[in-house]
């Protein structure tokens, strides 16, 4: 599956801000954004609350930007969307 992302680098938490169906979501990562810091974060982030293996989560597009484009292998749209809400319910 194809997800947008906007990361917001440098906050207190890692934690998702925004969900917006099917494939968007506004991530903010502790990590800063240099030496390639914040994607790591995110791809590790993203790998723990999808329960996929890191190396499923290929960042496409934007790699030195805020707004990324990533690919996720084996992962479907609607399972990725219930996986996220039952992600934010669990974080309220």
């Amino acid at each position: 599956m194809i997800l947008e992302i906007k990361v917001k680098p440098g906050a207190r938490k890692d934690k998702i801000i925004v969900f917006k169906e099917p494939n968007f979501l506004e991530v903010s990562l502790k990590a800063k954004p240099e030496n390639n810091k914040a994607n790591e974060s995110l791809c590790k982030f993203l790998s723990k609350i999808l329960k996929v293996s890191k190396n499923e989560i290929k960042i496409v597009r934007g790699k030195t930007s805020k707004n990324k484009i990533l690919k996720i292998e084996e992962l479907s749209e609607k399972n990725f969307s219930e996986k996220i809400k039952t992600f934010l319910k669990g974080e309220k």
